[in-house]
């Protein structure tokens, strides 16, 4: 059944069109990807599909009492001042009914008094047995579980479920209000991007969690892995066309060439007999003997339909990564590196780490463990906790900021990248923003007009022209597309220098990592190979873990006894004294940091209602990392004193 189609759909701006003619279905179960390069209208389409907007031409059509759930900026702007849990829990209001009215008959049908040959009680017993099977059918006793089980995988333990979504960082919100819709469970979904703010961990359990409810999904994403494991169907689009794939992002990437190819030969078949037609027209329409055959020819001209020369993609950025000279052997060294805010809630410690030259290795973890935190620790633009880190030597260091602050929003593309090579002529610089795609008067434009894949280019721009031996990477694919995202693989991977980089995107891990570095809160663990070798190795950890927790059930541990009061020694007491003592000067320590970590939050809060801050969303975007960093140290330094004042009273 046909849930979702859209017929010669259109949106201009002006005079330029955005695209045009563009159809397309949504059949059930289906899950299609929507893909294309930034700048074609991806998300402008998925909102006129959903009715946010209105197409200029054409028509979408939604079947008959089917729901449509999509995922945008306000989604969660009718539930303030309300919790976590609050949120999620109103996607079952439905089941949770079901369940309290089930709950009303029981005790209705358990009345003493209620005589069991009456009317009264057939009719409660019908009800209880219609209703039932309504819980039966919608799995209603399952509602609670489902609502943690997902708040889970996003990563909102229940210690957070009574926190206030004004509370939360502009990530956490993200990860909300992809919870509550995925509960609501829409009969069509439609999400953008929905792999941005999800950690690795994350974005597995979301796959699966979409294959088994099989829903009617159409989606956007520039994750190469998402699309590949989610997707039965694709569509390209473009300004004129939209292309339909039968299969996933690997069988389009195949079947795209071979379109190509196929009819690039029909093409050349066809000019070569109209060169063979029009010589032949030529030579002969002159001559008595042969004008009528001549004519005949030309009228075969005029009569065939001409295949257009098949389109080529427009023009990819050109991106290369070199060297002015080799570092030293060893590149950089950690040892039992400490980092985060504040010593008593620190976001990840015993980090340790040996990188040798030309050494590619990406960090993962969990959101909120520190990855950004440790990039910008080895940077020198945070103090570590507790350990020490030391560069080696010849090290020529470039960093790649995710967020792009060292951009200045008033110079424009051009000024950007010239400030720092002043002695290259202006002729050169025109021509290196060429290959990243800024042509003509593109390079007047300011960087504060710019899209977020136009200032990823230009940052992109600069750090090659910096020629660093040693590269700090975070999330360096945010903001490009699946073609531009290929071609940053591409450089990295013939990179002759060191590369340490934070990525959530699964395929370029695996395409640039030659050893993954995987953060906890304890400890650093080094996988010494790419990402399906990290993930292999993980699921043999997790074998042997669950093999060995099942050996421990089986053994039966009796509990010592008790020492009596009697035989406790004066040492012993001294002992226990001392024990008190250092568990209340934790206690305050650890009262002092989150005082130090809610004057911080606050302070952020602030600065985010400030109306210059709320109208640049580069810098909002940086403050609302900045708040999740310290969300996770608040939430750790939480369990510490509920973990110490249990200690305390234990004594």
């Amino acid at each position: 059944m046909i849930e979702l189609q859209a017929h010669q759909v259109a949106r201009y701006f002006g005079s330029d069109i955005l695209f045009h003619q563009i159809s397309l279905n949504l059949q059930t179960g289906e899950r299609v990807g929507l893909i294309g390069r930034n700048g074609t209208g991806k998300s402008t389409l998925l909102k006129i599909l959903t009715g946010a907007e209105k197409p200029d031409e054409g028509s979408v059509h939604i079947a008959k009492d089917h729901t449509l759930g999509y995922l945008d900026q306000y989604a969660l702007s009718a539930y303030q001042g309300q919790t976590v849990f609050e949120v999620v829990r109103s996607t079952q209001k439905e089941r949770l009914a079901l369940l309290d009215t089930q709950e009303s008959l029981s005790q209705a049908l358990a009345d003493p008094h209620l005589d069991h040959t009456s009317d009264r009680y057939h009719e409660l017993l019908q009800q209880f047995d219609r209703n039932q099977q309504e819980i039966d059918d919608c799995n209603a006793y399952a509602a609670n579980s489902d609502i943690k089980m997902v708040l889970s995988a996003f990563h909102f333990p229940a210690e957070c479920y009574d926190q206030e979504i004004s509370t939360l960082s502009g990530g956490q919100q993200t990860r909300l209000a992809l919870a509550k819709l995925l509960l609501e469970a829409p009969d069509i979904l439609i999400l953008d991007e929905p792999t941005n703010h999800l950690d690795i961990d994350t974005l597995a359990w979301l796959e699966d969690y979409l294959i088994a409810r099989r829903m009617t999904l159409l989606v956007v994403s520039h994750d190469q892995y998402f699309l590949d494991k989610i997707c039965t169907r694709l569509y390209e689009l473009s300004h004129d066309h939209i292309e339909e794939y039968h299969g996933n992002y690997s069988y389009y990437l195949k079947e795209r060439e071979a379109r190509y190819r196929q009819l690039m030969k029909r093409y050349e078949k066809q000019q070569e007999e109209i060169q063979r037609l029009e010589d032949f027209v030529a030579k002969n329409i002159v001559r008595a003997s042969t004008t009528k055959q001549a004519q005949s020819r030309r009228k075969i001209l005029e009569r065939m339909e001409r295949i257009e020369r098949p389109k080529q993609d427009k023009r990819s950025m050109s991106l290369t990564f070199s060297t002015q000279r080799d570092s030293g052997k060893d590149v950089l060294k950690l040892e039992n590196l400490c980092i985060g805010y504040t010593k008593t809630s620190p976001l990840a410690k015993g980090i340790n780490l040996n990188i040798k030259r030309q050494q590619a290795i990406a960090i993962v973890g969990p959101n909120g463990i520190g990855k950004t935190t440790l990039l910008k620790t080895l940077m020198g633009q945070l103090e570590p906790l507790e350990g020490k880190f030391q560069f080696g030597s010849h090290i020529d260091l470039g960093y790649y900021d995710q967020h792009l602050t060292h951009l200045t929003d008033h110079l424009s593309v051009l000024e950007e990248v010239w400030q720092d090579h002043s002695n290259l002529p202006e002729l050169a610089i025109r021509t290196l923003l060429g290959s990243f795609l800024f042509s003509g008067d593109d390079v007047k434009k300011s960087i504060k007009q710019l899209s977020g894949g136009e200032r990823a280019r230009v940052a992109l721009a600069k750090l090659s022209l910096e020629q660093d031996n040693t590269l700090l990477m975070d999330e360096p694919t945010n903001h490009l597309d699946l073609d531009s995202k290929e071609v940053l693989e591409e450089a990295l991977s013939h990179y002759d220098g060191t590369l340490l980089f934070v990525s959530h995107d699964r395929y370029f891990i695996n395409r640039i990592a030659t050893a993954v570095l995987e953060l906890s809160e304890n400890e650093s663990r080094l996988y010494l190979g790419d990402y399906d070798y990290y993930l292999a190795k993980k699921a043999e950890e997790s074998e042997r873990q669950n093999a060995l927790e099942e050996e421990i059930g089986k053994v039966q541990n009796a509990k010592p006894a008790q020492k009596t009061a009697s035989q406790i020694s004066y040492a012993d007491q001294k002992a226990k004294q001392r024990q008190e003592r250092d568990l209340y000067r934790q206690f305050e320590k650890v009262e002092e940091t989150i005082e130090l970590l809610e004057e911080k939050k606050a302070s952020l809060h602030d600065a985010m209602t400030d109306p210059l801050i709320f109208s640049d969303p580069e810098k909002l975007q940086e403050l609302s990392s900045q708040l999740e960093e310290i969300e996770q140290s608040l939430s750790t330094a939480s369990k510490e004193w509920v973990h110490l004042a249990e200690a305390i009273d234990a004594l």
